[in-house]
This record gives C-alpha cells, sequence and structure tokens, in this order.
C-alpha cells in the first residue's frame, strides 16, 4: 500500500492544513504500518516555474526540444509517477487571497502537459480515493459575509474529481485566523469547534478509505 500527501501551507509551524492531513496520514499509518507515503510539500518545495518550458516542448518535436524542456517534460513526468503509484491521497491545501495557492495552481498544470493527463476528458485516477483538506482564514460558508468567495474547493472538486476522476471527500477548517485577528475575538469559540469538527471529519474520512482499501485488497 502506497499513499500520496501533497502539503502547499506556506507555514509549517500552526498550519492548520497540515495539522488536519497528520490527522489521516495517523489514521492511514494506524491501518497500514508497512504503508509508504510519498511526500510533496509544495509549500516548504515549490517547483521550479517550468511550465512554460514543458508546454513548449509538448509542441515541439522530441528531436528539436531544447534541454529547458527535456529537464520540464521530466519534472512532470515524475509528478505523475507520484499519483500513478499511490493508492489514496492527501491533499492540504489553504486558501489565499480567495483562491489556491500559486504552487498547486502550477503543480496541476504541469501535471496536465505531461502525455498521460493531458486528456482532460480522460481521468488519471478513476475511482481512487482521496481526502482534500483545506484551511480558510475568513467565513465562506451560508450565511457569512463572504459566502461564495471560496474559489478554492469549486476548482479542486473540478480537477481532482472531475478531470482525474478521484472519489473525493473534504474536511475545510474556517475562521482560522480568529486567534490572532483582534477584529475576529468574538469569532474565537466558533473557530474552535470548526477546526474540532474538521479534525473529526478528516479522521472520519481516513478510517472509511482505510476500511475501503482493505476490503478491495
Amino acid at each position: 500500500m502506497r499513499f500520496f500527501r501533497l502539503d502547499s501551507s506556506l507555514h509549517v509551524d500552526g498550519s492548520v492544513s497540515r495539522a488536519l492531513a497528520d490527522v489521516v496520514q495517523q489514521e492511514w499509518s494506524r491501518a497500514y504500518p508497512a504503508a509508504g507515503f510519498i511526500r510533496r510539500d509544495l509549500g516548504c518545495h515549490p517547483l521550479p516555474p517550468v511550465w512554460p518550458a514543458a508546454i513548449a516542448g509538448r509542441m515541439t518535436p522530441e528531436e528539436a526540444r531544447t534541454g529547458e524542456q527535456r529537464s520540464a517534460g521530466a519534472l512532470a513526468g515524475r509528478l505523475v509517477d507520484e499519483l500513478l503509484e499511490s493508492d489514496a491521497y492527501i491533499f492540504a491545501v489553504p486558501m489565499y487571497n480567495f483562491g489556491v495557492p500559486q504552487q498547486v495552481k502550477h503543480w496541476i498544470d504541469l501535471i496536465i502537459t505531461d502525455p498521460r493527463a493531458d486528456d482532460v476528458n480522460r481521468p488519471l485516477l478513476p475511482g481512487r480515493p482521496a481526502v482534500l483538506v483545506e484551511a480558510r482564514g475568513g467565513g465562506y460558508g451560508p450565511g457569512r459575509g463572504r459566502e461564495g468567495w471560496d474559489h478554492v474547493t469549486p476548482y479542486l472538486s473540478r480537477i481532482l474529481g472531475d478531470v482525474w476522476g478521484l472519489d473525493l471527500a473534504i474536511a475545510s477548517a474556517e475562521l482560522t485566523v480568529a486567534d490572532t485577528n483582534p477584529a475576529m475575538a468574538h469569532l474565537r469559540g466558533l473557530a474552535r469547534r470548526q477546526r474540532a469538527d474538521a479534525h473529526a471529519a478528516a479522521r472520519d474520512h481516513a478510517i472509511s478509505i482505510a476500511r475501503r482499501l482493505r476490503t478491495a485488497a
């Protein structure tokens, strides 16, 4: 059994998305002590900005590609290999400026340059289970002042679920900056409850997927 984990927060200590991903990883490690984890940390180790070279290389005959184009294509291939070699997935993504971190968008764009992933009508990972854990500093749910401003969940649901074909479960924590923002002091109790609910949802998703994998085996 092999699991894939993607982190993208620029923070390590105190990162809510990383903490939620830890919950999932711990449950999977408990269920499969011998399992391996493929880690891709885009927050601490962002990919080099080679997407333009990867796109250009895809449209250039093999014998005419530059060294930069070949290198970019090889990196895209390794990223796809990491996904194809895994049985289940954790994606930990915070919201930055109402959308996904740019390093996540670049990772997705680079993957889609690989011939195995470039047909968005042919799922790359059909039916495989995944958990998306999200962290948002403000409140974006129904009835909140910025309802509809969450452009992370819809986009990643399209890419991970509809394009790549993953069976996606989601656990989200909101109001994550309430503890440090004086203007949100009145929301701190709600923020703690939402974080606890997100941890419980992440754990439940992880346990459910572990059971599913065991049954399938």
